[in-house]
């Protein structure tokens, strides 16, 4: 039961707290972590039309920040004594959602487990929940980290392991 668990990150707060029970539940089931970032259409169009970069620089930019969320995130799973896995996945033409179906058909993955408010603002307004699609699409059990309500939203972005 969920031995391979797929972790969706982006570097947002709820991305950190679903990370933390992904780590929890590896812990239940002994099982282990690949942790996925995308960079997909979307962020690389946003950040040149922001900014007016040249799409080569700005992919550029979006690999080495990918693989630097991976790295922090693969050290909280050592810390953590979770063995992990990271792949860096250039969707370029595919959504969010389509990389994580491939990603999960791939290794194969037990369970999915994501943050529901990534880093997507005006994007998911236009175009929809990225955790939607997700858990629209997955052909294995999706697991949905919320955000603490903003009473409770103290210490967020702070991931603590026991261990």
């Amino acid at each position: 039961m969920y031995q391979h668990i797929l972790v969706a990150i982006d570097g947002s707060a709820t991305s950190d707290l679903g990370l933390v029970e992904a780590i929890r539940l590896a812990r239940l089931t002994q099982g282990q972590l690949r942790l996925l970032h995308v960079i997909d259409e979307l962020s690389l169009r946003y950040g040149l039309t922001s900014y007016g970069g040249v799409p080569g620089d700005w992919l550029t930019l979006l690999r080495k920040a990918g693989a630097h969320l991976l790295e922090r995130a693969r050290a909280t799973a050592a810390a953590a004594g979770i063995p992990a896995e990271v792949v860096l996945y250039e969707g370029l033409d595919d959504s969010l959602a389509d990389a994580v179906a491939a990603q999960a058909s791939a290794w194969p993955a037990d369970v999915v487990v994501l943050g529901t408010h990534g880093r997507r603002g005006f994007g998911r307004m236009a175009l929809g929940s990225d955790a939607e699609k997700i858990l629209r699409s997955a052909t294995v059990p999706v697991l949905l980290v919320r955000a603490p309500s903003p009473a409770a939203a103290h210490g967020v972005g702070t991931v603590t392991i026991e261990p």
